[in-house]
């Protein structure tokens, strides 16, 4: 029942009787998620659901969120959509609740494979958002021969130098490198990330932008041929224009997974639970992939896409079993520190 305006006159006492004969109201929850990486409606909907109001922080980077949540210990964030290497640092660090599948039940709609990542064999303390592969994506009417391989971005033609970009986020940063090397992305091997460093520390002269964020506006444009990018992002770029095209090199890729974690300071940890499961229902799950463009670990989700979105969109048809083929990102735990003074020194490097 809608109270009217006509209830402001009476007492205070009548005011704390009514209120007292109303349900509590469900405490909001608070997540933090990258810009744009669920649809604008999603949080009324969610909210017409379950009766339960949420509020989105917006994090540019997992370092930026991960630094915020190890300050704070993770007070004032409920849910956290973080990249699997973080989520399993956080968790290392305590800084996580179990996920509770009781509390979850449509974690049942997970592909097999989603519920045996390397980062958290039974989804005991995340759960899967979405998943992909890191690759080429280019203009097929720009470039003279279809790329295939790092190669052809780390030491590009002529014709494509200071029109290609890579991404600045550590990890995938430094993967073309590994990968066209033969290591693991996961390396630590100080050999192997000097070699690392000064390959990129060439390929920078001839970049035209690092770039984690515009590059597919670059690749419509025309300023740029061929970038460095996430599958879904260079989905982005094809809805725009269909001469974009994306190709995983020969060397292969990393298997990237976004996820979902409840901090263990949540304050409204049934909340945090509700709002997991509401992602995970088929089709919620539908809509959300619709919208954001990326393949999800959803399998129900996924069964009910228009087979025409995934004719359009090739990288998002690619099986979870082809998909755990390449090497999932992990946390690198103390072999960090020397990650990063490398690429410390490849952005520093004119």
């Amino acid at each position: 029942m809608r109270l009217g305006s006509g209830w402001l006159g009476c007492g205070a006492l009548a005011l704390a009787g009514v209120a007292a004969a109303l349900p509590a109201r469900a405490e909001k929850i608070v997540i933090s998620n990258w810009d744009a990486y669920m649809p604008g409606d999603l949080l009324e909907r969610f909210k017409r659901d379950t009766g339960i109001d949420a509020e989105v922080t917006v994090h540019a980077t997992n370092e930026e969120i991960m630094g915020k949540v190890t300050a704070s210990g993770g007070k004032g964030y409920d849910v956290l959509f973080v990249s699997s290497p973080f989520a399993e640092a956080l968790n290392k660090m305590g800084l996580l609740a179990p996920i509770d599948p009781a509390k979850i039940p449509n974690l049942k709609n997970l592909y097999p494979e989603a519920t045996q990542l390397k980062h958290d064999p039974g989804n005991t303390f995340s759960v899967p958002y979405t998943w992909g592969t890191t690759g080429l994506c280019y203009r097929s009417d720009l470039v003279k021969t279809a790329p295939d391989s790092w190669a052809n971005l780390l030491t590009p033609a002529d014709d494509l130098k200071g029109k290609t970009t890579m991404l600045a986020t550590d990890r995938w940063l430094m993967a073309p490198a590994f990968l066209l090397a033969g290591q693991s992305v996961n390396t630590t091997d100080q050999a192997a990330l000097d070699k690392a460093r000064d390959q990129l520390i060439a390929t920078k002269k001839t970049l035209l932008a690092y770039d984690d964020t515009t590059f597919y506006s670059k690749l419509v444009s025309g300023e740029a041929s061929m970038v460095e990018a996430w599958d879904g992002w260079c989905n982005y770029g094809i809805a725009e224009k269909p001469e974009i095209k994306y190709v995983i090199p020969k060397e292969g890729s990393d298997l990237w997974v976004d996820t979902m974690v409840i901090t263990k300071a949540a304050a409204n940890p049934e909340g945090a639970a509700k709002f997991i499961d509401f992602i995970m229902n088929a089709e919620n799950g539908k809509w959300v992939v619709e919208n954001i463009m990326y393949k999800s670990p959803n399998k129900a989700a996924m069964d009910a896409i228009d087979p025409a979105m995934l004719k359009q969109y090739p990288n998002m048809a690619i099986a979870p079993a082809d998909l755990l083929k390449f090497e999932q990102l992990r946390d690198l735990g103390d072999g960090m520190k020397a990650f990063s003074k490398t690429v410390s020194e490849i952005m520093a490097a004119k």
